[in-house]
């Protein structure tokens, strides 16, 4: 549970760390399109702060997907949301409303039901297809991608936001599924595909939905596509349960991070500075 939280910590500054970069870096140029304002954020020591910190997030993320259930982690990850708005709320100024500030309350009475009622990881190896059908769940996401960007206005962010969110979904599980880091087996495992598509898939729809889109739609399904469906898979195949007598507990608490974490989802994208309209408000 600390691994997924430290994620979560990670996941949530890194945003505000790259929103303060960017920010700075429009400020300081001349136009040029987005390649020339990312090449203008690298140079910004908040930006690459900001980088590490993803990939220390997911350094952790993978050391908790093995050592605890996924819906915990997945239900922490959402919590990333929590972390934003509070750092924003330092950093950037923006001014949390008061359902916000209670949403954020909500995510952490949430995980800290799941805290108490989690068990260990899950030690089944699930079904010997488990790791094709992530192959072809990735696959599927590229698929998803592929229709739901023809589609204008909310419904395109919503179905880009939610799969992405399968996206990431099928990462938590294919880390689970994968048993060796030697490359030779790495080769020849379905499930490194699978988290390589699935990865890959997932920023990129998830790029384009906050492109064009409403913030809040994208994130909301992102929200529920990498908490619902991985911690099904978890339970049904990979063995994850509760501690005794707690199903319950890790169900609401479940169930209260999530719920939290949609209220908090204008915040999956770096937020704006105060004032400023968001792409959902444009």
């Amino acid at each position: 549970m600390v691994c997924a939280l430290g994620a979560a910590v990670c996941f949530g500054t890194a945003t505000v760390l790259q929103a303060v970069a960017a920010r700075e870096a429009a400020a300081a140029g001349d136009g040029g399109g987005d390649a020339a304002l990312l090449l203008r954020a690298l140079r910004q020591w908040r930006y690459i702060a900001g980088l590490a910190l993803d990939g220390l997030g997911f350094l952790l993320q993978i050391a908790a997907l093995r050592s605890v259930p996924i819906y915990t982690v997945g239900a922490a990850l959402a919590a990333s949301l929590a972390v934003t708005a509070v750092v924003a709320a330092r950093l950037l100024r923006v001014r949390l409303s008061g359902l916000e500030w209670a949403a954020v309350g909500v995510v952490c009475a949430g995980l800290a039901m799941l805290g108490l009622a989690s068990g260990t990881e899950g030690e089944e190896q699930g079904p010997h297809w488990l790791p094709y059908a992530m192959v072809a769940a990735a696959v599927g996401v590229l698929l998803l991608g592929a229709v739901g960007g023809r589609l204008t206005g909310r419904t395109r962010a919503l179905l880009l936001g939610l799969g992405a969110g399968l996206g990431f979904g099928v990462v938590e599980v294919s880390v689970r599924l994968i048993d060796s880091l030697r490359p030779a087996d790495l080769f020849t495992d379905p499930a490194a595909y699978a988290l390589l598509i699935g990865g890959g898939a997932a920023f990129l729809l998830l790029t384009s939905a906050l492109q064009r889109g409403s913030v809040t739609t994208a994130t909301a399904g992102m929200v529920i596509g990498e908490t619902v469906g991985p911690a099904a898979v978890g339970v049904v195949w990979l063995g994850d349960r509760t501690r005794e007598g707690l199903a319950w507990l890790a169900v609401l608490g479940f169930t209260v991070a999530v719920a939290g974490a949609l209220l908090l989802a204008r915040f999956g994208e770096a937020p704006a500075a105060e004032g400023a309209p968001r792409p959902d408000e444009a």
